[in-house]
């Protein structure tokens, strides 16, 4: 079983295998968090989808805390060892997976930008596909809409969206990738934690059960899916 808790805008911590992941942690400073890093403990790896504070933020006080592994693009990964001491990464590209103890993670594209907040290249954007317990979750992360979602998170199990608008996609292009993907559930995400990001997500879910054939599943900040 994989459990997905929802964190707030594009944190997630993922349970699976007896393992505890944290994908892009932004806590500490987020407005619509109702965790804090220090409430995270055996935490073994800490994904990270690209540079952008609202994504990396706490990742480092948190691996150093757990001794975790960063999993990121390369420049990411080697940016965590050198700058702030986390003595466990592991950096990838764009079309790689790995074997790791709770699943198989690839990295998959993103349309978005990432440096880093010291202004340090932060290589591509990435999101990721999970494949554990004969399930596949794929975390687009912060991206536009764009036809190869379809090749490399096409009838996922569970798939999780920006729908923020602005910095990701909206509403709309979150709809038209759903038709795209086809996944059997999806989930919202990276929106509402600041007004410029604000949605519906009452009308995304009416739009998903009307349009698609897809199930929306609209959690509360601290709210749970088991997979």
């Amino acid at each position: 079983m994989t459990k997905l808790t929802w964190l707030s805008h594009g944190s997630w911590l993922i349970e699976v295998g007896g393992h505890r992941v944290l994908l892009d942690p932004f806590l500490t400073e987020n407005p619509a968090a109702t965790a804090k890093a220090e409430d995270f403990d055996e935490i073994s790896h800490v994904l990270i989808s690209h540079g952008h504070f609202d994504h990396v933020a706490d990742a480092a006080a948190i691996a150093n805390r757990c001794d975790a592994t960063i999993v990121a693009i390369f420049e990411i990964a080697q940016w965590f060892n050198g700058h702030h001491g986390v003595k466990s990464t592991i950096g990838m590209n764009v079309g790689g997976k790995i074997e790791l103890p709770f699943g198989q993670v690839k990295m998959v594209p993103a349309l978005h930008s990432s440096n880093l907040p010291d202004g340090s290249y932060g290589g591509n954007p990435a999101g990721f596909v999970l494949e554990a317990d004969d399930q596949r979750v794929y975390f687009a992360c912060d991206t536009a809409y764009f036809s190869d979602m379809k090749y490399y998170a096409g009838g996922v199990d569970v798939a999780v969206l920006p729908i923020g608008d602005l910095y990701t996609m909206g509403i709309d292009d979150a709809v038209a990738a759903v038709k795209l993907i086809e996944p059997k559930r999806v989930l919202p995400a990276h929106y509402n934690t600041w007004p410029p990001i604000s949605v519906d997500v009452e009308e995304w879910a009416r739009r998903i059960r009307n349009e698609t054939n897809t199930k929306p599943i609209v959690l509360d900040v601290g709210g749970s899916l088991e997979v």
